[in-house]
């Protein structure tokens, strides 16, 4: 359960105040009454569960106030239901790094591959998109459920310089903003009256982003900050690190030149090694209600693509319940 105006629980600090005035005027009562000789014969005039009849209304009163201040916090639950049409972005790193050979014939080929049978095990009711990204982050496809276009899509993703994982993120943000009304549009520029209202948590849009990437973000906006949009719009991201320890030569289907070399390390005559950020690809996971893959081989990769919670998509409907507690406070207080 989650509160949409939680700045109303102050009223809770009433309740004490409440209970400590009724203590005072039950001890004031004391002091105009009348004394008798022996308590033993009130005792025995009064039946034993007087005072529990005597105190009874009031308690019925302050739970039935408690309950109306819960109702003023407007309490809403979060119950997910099978999302009849889903949407997938599939992010995909095409840095010059994707272009090593230790995973044969290359990293960015075997991706590709890895893609195309996922995107032919996906229900025709799934809509996935294309986003690429290097230096910036473009969106190559717009979700779509014809799997041919998806196919050319992937087979035309050809290699550039850097690595922008943050706005690869927002761009997949934007492209899910277009096609699901549950998802808020990414403001740029300084526009804090123009930021979407967060979600409450646990809720998540019937869409998530699919994050494959070979190293470590080095240009564009933060990762993590990025990750906050979607955590903020309820947008699961599942982030996949791809590559070997010990890294392959570099071969992108032509020469080399010296400033081609970006995220990474050179080493004997061309190898790269594997430069991966598994630290924030992890927090971006959590923090979104992900999960974190770790591939090092066409066959792991295949795994992974396998093992996406797919056909676990859901869309969270969020019910507010205030309703319930306001009728409890009526009955309480009748």
């Amino acid at each position: 359960m989650d509160l949409l105006w939680p700045g109303f629980l102050f009223l809770l600090g009433l309740i004490p105040l409440i209970v400590a005035a009724y203590v005072w005027m039950l001890r004031r009562r004391r002091r105009f009454a009348v004394h008798y000789s022996s308590l033993s014969l009130v005792r025995e005039a009064l039946p034993r569960h007087a005072r529990l009849r005597r105190h009874l209304p009031f308690v019925l009163f302050m739970l039935a106030l408690l309950s109306l201040m819960m109702a003023f916090a407007r309490p809403v639950a979060i119950v997910s239901v099978p999302a009849g049409r889903a949407t997938i972005i599939l992010a995909m790193d095409v840095s010059r790094s994707m272009c090593s050979t230790d995973i044969a014939p290359n990293r960015l080929e075997t991706a590709k591959a890895a893609a195309l049978s996922f995107i032919r095990r996906q229900e025709p009711t799934t809509q996935i998109g294309i986003v690429a990204f290097a230096g910036y982050a473009e969106l190559i496809q717009p979700p779509i459920g014809d799997q041919e276009v998806l196919e050319d899509a992937v087979l035309s993703l050809i290699t550039g310089r850097r690595t922008a994982i943050g706005s690869a993120i927002l761009k997949s943000l934007a492209a899910l903003a277009e096609i699901d009304q549950s998802v808020a549009p990414i403001v740029t520029g300084p526009t804090p009256g123009l930021q979407p209202t967060a979600v409450p948590k646990g809720a998540y849009a019937p869409s998530i982003i699919v994050l494959l990437t070979d190293g470590a973000s080095n240009q564009g906006p933060l990762p993590l900050e990025a990750a906050q949009e979607a955590v903020d719009r309820g947008v699961r991201i599942y982030t996949i690190g791809y590559g070997t320890e010990e890294g392959g030569v570099m071969d992108c289907g032509g020469a080399l030149r010296e400033n081609d070399w970006f995220g990474g390390r050179s080493f004997g005559g061309g190898a790269y090694r594997r430069a991966i950020d598994e630290p924030t690809l992890k927090q971006i996971a959590d923090r979104t209600g992900g999960a974190y893959y770790s591939a090092e081989s066409a066959g792991e990769l295949q795994e992974v693509f396998e093992s996406l919670p797919t056909y676990l998509i859901t869309k969270n409907e969020i019910m507010e319940i205030s309703v319930g507690f306001t009728a409890i406070g009526a009955l309480l207080v009748a």
